[in-house]
């Protein structure tokens, strides 16, 4: 950050050791509301950041998060001292999360953005039928699987890496089109798309094989059709410490 003011909106997961760094660095360097802020930091692990990055999108503050849990791909090492020096010299992250539009039976339409991924899964003990088509074009006419999700280059090393989806280096303006067990096609593996790729999801027999559609945390059961896009019109920033950046870590997932 190049502002030589650091106004900051403390955050902090529920967890004993957040809430006692919650506590710790507020009385250090005080407590101001979002709106008059100029930076969010997040005391807690990547689920908190999700939350919290998804809390305070019309704010549209940098967020610079602290690790104090099991898991932190996104988040800096958690250190009482120096904070308005380390927010100085961080390095900033732009990220466009992607748009998720699902309809369900009933003919609702549902509207989320997913940071990480828009994960489909089947919702009963049968596989799930699902046809993927790209810009309009159908790719697989029938997915048989436990579903499919789309992650951004941020999501790549989480779900998507689970599912042996790609690692995607940041930058490289691309998502992962990633299968979750599947049956049929028994040897497609998935797809690396541009990221100006719109991908739609249709449920095939969707009455007696059951989806739902998760975009982040956010879930609706029972959907028809989901159509996918990286929304430009929004973007994160994270900050990051100098030696402890997003891209490298990404790079270093790809070797472990």
């Amino acid at each position: 950050m190049t502002s030589s003011k650091h106004r900051i909106h403390f955050v902090a997961s529920d967890s004993e050791a957040a809430q006692a760094a919650l506590l710790a660095m507020t009385d250090r360097y005080g407590q101001s509301e979002p709106e008059n802020s100029d930076v969010v930091v997040a005391l807690g692990g990547d689920g908190f950041m999700l939350r919290t990055l998804h809390r305070l999108l019309p704010e549209n503050l940098p967020v610079y998060g602290m690790k104090i849990g099991n898991v932190g791909f996104l988040m800096n090492r958690y250190r009482k001292y120096k904070l308005k020096d380390r927010l100085e010299a961080a390095n900033v992250v732009e990220l466009n999360p992607l748009s998720m539009i699902a309809v369900s039976e009933a003919g609702n339409e549902f509207r989320a953005l997913a940071i990480n991924e828009v994960a489909l899964l089947r919702q009963m003990n049968q596989a799930a039928h699902i046809r993927i088509l790209i810009n309009g074009t159908v790719k697989v006419d029938d997915l048989v699987c436990d579903g499919v999700l789309v992650a951004t280059a941020a999501g790549s090393t989480a779900y998507n890496l689970s599912a042996h989806g790609p690692i995607l280096p940041l930058g490289t303006d691309a998502l992962a089109l990633t299968p979750i067990s599947p049956f049929r096609p028994r040897r497609w593996k998935g797809a690396v798309l541009p990221a100006s790729a719109r991908i739609r999801f249709e449920i095939i027999d969707n009455y007696k094989r059951p989806v739902s559609a998760t975009a982040d945390a956010q879930e609706i059961r029972n959907v028809v059709s989901v159509d996918i896009y990286e929304e430009k019109d929004v973007t994160l920033k994270l900050l990051f410490d100098p030696d402890h950046s997003l891209e490298e870590r990404i790079l270093d997932e790809q070797f472990l």
